[in-house]
């Protein structure tokens, strides 16, 4: 669902570029005229060290964002207001799991095992989107994260089915299908209560949208010039567009959305500007954002001891099928 933390990392030691044989060299030359000529690079192919290191912790990371994600949504499923919301909320935390699934086969593909990718999870040695250490406090936050967070996700998602790497852009044209429909679900929820509600129920859409404009507007990322990874993924075709250009497209099509919504984005400063023809917005608390990839955010411990809970939990669920496929297997050499 997102792919911000593949900017929140610096650049690795062992990532410096070693002294290169002439064989190095020449395979390193016929990749680079593939990436110029936009071919796609299959798991089979040779790739560089450094982007076979890159595409794991981003496409892991973004696992790990889907599999994170259920985690405030599945928070209201018991307490949906109505049998319909119940299962549309059913069906999206079922689709980001199977999301999640995708990613992790997908990152699997490039020679890391699920296990080790779930440990570095676990352990806090990988990231996730920091959007998720944020609490859901009402109803209207689920309708909020499908407009606001999924719509981001959307924005940042749709040129990664044209990334480099096949089996991670085929894998991501499913999940932007299925996003879609996420945020549409979101906005007709939020839509609903505005045109339809009590006005307790419009203050509480309001007051979500004031808490999730900004963490959204930085699930981009840094900005371009502070982004330790963007200019070498652009440069291998694993990213396409900017983090300052894709927040900007994110920022104008909220404001028009926001209008059909009748409610108000938090930001004074937020006004079209005539020159660039985008709106101008204030200023972005990248403190906040750093604090919270920190693991210092209001849930950050929280969604960690559930995924950690969830994995000690089905661990004889693992075991059993371990068994059984061994089993199998079994049966199967002795047939033969």
């Amino acid at each position: 669902m997102y792919t911000q933390a593949m900017d929140t990392l610096g650049k690795d030691a062992e990532d410096r570029k070693p002294v290169r044989s002439a064989e190095q060299a020449m395979l390193e030359a016929r990749f680079d005229a593939r990436i110029d000529d936009g071919a796609f690079i299959e798991a089979k192919d040779w790739m560089p060290d450094h982007y076979r290191k890159t595409l794991v912790r981003q496409i892991s990371q973004h696992a790990h964002s889907e599999i994170v994600g259920m985690l405030p949504e599945g928070n209201w499923i018991s307490r949906a207001p109505t049998l319909k919301r119940k299962a549309i909320l059913l069906a999206k935390v079922q689709d980001e799991g199977g999301h999640g699934l995708y990613l992790y086969a997908a990152a699997e593909t490039l020679g890391t095992s699920r296990d080790e990718m779930l440990y570095a999870l676990h352990t806090g040695k990988a990231k996730y989107s920091s959007i998720f250490n944020y609490p859901t406090l009402t109803w209207a936050d689920v309708g909020a994260i499908g407009w606001l967070v999924d719509g981001a996700a959307i924005m940042n998602q749709v040129p990664i089915c044209r990334c480099s790497y096949a089996p991670y852009a085929r894998a991501m044209v499913r999940i932007c299908r299925e996003e879609s429909f996420h945020q549409r679900q979101g906005f007709e929820s939020l839509l609903t209560m505005m045109q339809h509600g009590t006005e307790a129920q419009k203050a509480m859409v309001q007051d979500a949208v004031d808490r999730w404009w900004w963490p959204s507007v930085m699930m981009f990322g840094p900005p371009d010039d502070q982004s330790p990874n963007s200019a070498q993924s652009m440069r291998w075709g694993i990213k396409r567009i900017s983090n300052d250009e894709l927040r900007q497209k994110f920022v104008d099509a909220a404001v028009e959305q926001a209008k059909v919504l009748g409610v108000t984005l938090p930001d004074p400063d937020l006004k079209w500007n005539e020159e660039r023809q985008h709106h101008d917005f204030g200023a972005i608390d990248w403190d906040e954002f750093w604090n919270v990839i920190a693991g210092n955010g209001p849930c950050n411990r929280e969604r960690i001891a559930a995924r950690v809970k969830a994995w000690d939990d089905g661990a004889w669920v693992r075991e059993a099928a371990l068994a059984h496929a061994e089993k199998q297997q079994q049966r199967f050499k002795e047939a033969a």
